[in-house]
């Protein structure tokens, strides 16, 4: 049984994603203590309130749940003309409704972001970390995870880089302290 249960959304649908690579990176290699569910966001149709006036959709229901059930995200988000994907701002637009009863709300969030460039996904960061704000998450400031390079960091779906893989538990453990200390704020 696991102390800590963490959500991984992958902001690609690619089947070979290095963000979902990333997430499944950590999953195979959490701790005991601490449980990495990965989910894509094959599904979800495009936000349409009046879709969700005539009932929400399966797939943003089941969204919803898993995000509620956890204890905290982790999203891994390739960078598209400078800025999140499309698929996972409308995803996060689904999961920040209704906005007073969000499960998104006061949720613990660390961003990584991925890109071949040397920037690592920097401006898709900033831009997730906006929309998250807007969504009244709790976004870890540090440590601020970018990826460069990120093609030549992933085989067989894994990440293969050393270095980059204790980065990644380096910045769930900033989480997971995150998450101990709003448990204890809380209690």
């Amino acid at each position: 049984m696991s102390d800590l249960r963490l959500l991984g959304l992958s902001g690609s649908l690619r089947r070979e994603s290095n963000n979902t690579a990333l997430l499944r990176t950590l999953q195979d290699s959490m701790p005991a203590d601490i449980e990495l569910s990965v989910k894509t966001l094959h599904g979800i149709p495009l936000y349409d309130q009046d879709l969700e006036n005539r009932g929400t959709p399966r797939a943003v229901v089941e969204l919803r749940v898993e995000i509620a059930a956890s204890d905290g995200l982790v999203i891994c988000s390739p960078e598209y003309n400078c800025g999140m994907p499309g698929v996972l701002k409308n995803a996060l637009d689904w999961a920040s409704r209704p906005a007073s009863a969000s499960p998104m709300k006061g949720k613990p969030v660390l961003i990584v972001t991925s890109s071949p460039a040397f920037t690592g996904g920097v401006r898709a960061q900033a831009h997730l970390r906006e929309v998250l704000t807007g969504m009244l998450a709790r976004v870890i400031v540090w440590p601020q995870v970018v990826i460069a390079g990120v093609h030549g960091k992933v085989q067989n779906g894994r990440v293969a880089d050393e270095t980059t893989v204790q980065f990644l538990h380096e910045a769930v453990g900033g989480l997971a302290a995150e998450i101990s200390l709003l448990r204890r704020s809380l209690a």
